[in-house]
């Protein structure tokens, strides 16, 4: 992730988005009053751990995302820059929390399923990437690159709470798969960064 990209997650247009599909997607309350829902977005992601809610580190739902992703999207046009249909993804949110069981490929289709991965990173309370360490790999990234980058990097990372460790590894394999299928999805290691960068980071919100 470039300096360029890092400073397009600062964008304006960045944080505009996030609110309004925050605003957009709301779960109203009467479902939120269901005895079988388990809030899901916008809950830590140690907490989500604490409920069983993780597997192998990473939250249950990223991974059925990510898995459905995976099988279905990695070479789809625009992957993770088409946003889904703001209803739909609305829908996949409230089933999902409500404990109905959910088939990505019937109820939503490719493009949803990006945004609602997108909508429970920037819902995050703390950021993949955690506030207290953003400083420094911004520093990191700014710096000019040497021998000693990679290492720095790693060590870095390894500073991240477990939970984030395990979702940002499992992003980046993950994101990775994404960039290999570049020429069909228009997707490079650039165009991700830019995406993901708000999402992982949170800048300016």
């Amino acid at each position: 992730m470039g300096a360029g990209a890092l400073a397009i997650c600062q964008s304006k247009t960045a944080v505009r988005l996030k609110e309004d599909m925050k605003r957009m997607v709301a779960v109203p309350l009467h479902a939120q009053s269901s005895p079988t829902y388990t809030k899901l977005f916008g809950v830590s992601l140690q907490d989500l751990h604490r409920q069983g809610l993780t597997k192998n580190g990473v939250p249950a739902i990223v991974g059925s995302i990510v898995e459905y992703l995976t099988a279905h999207g990695l070479t789809q046009e625009g992957l993770f820059r088409v946003n889904g249909n703001v209803k739909v993804v609305e829908q996949l949110r409230w089933k999902f929390e409500s404990g109905v069981p959910v088939e990505l490929g019937r109820d939503g289709d490719v493009c949803a399923a990006a945004s609602l991965l997108k909508l429970f990173l920037r819902e995050l309370p703390e950021s993949v990437i955690t506030s207290t360490l953003q400083p420094r790999f911004l520093q990191l990234f700014q710096d000019e690159r040497n021998d000693a980058e990679e290492s720095n990097l790693r060590a870095l990372i390894e500073e991240l709470p477990d939970t984030h460790y395990c979702l940002l590894k499992y992003l980046c394999q993950f994101l990775s798969k994404v960039a290999k299928h570049h020429v069909q999805n228009r997707m490079n290691v650039h165009n991700l960064a830019t995406v993901f960068g708000p999402n992982c980071f949170h800048f300016g919100i």
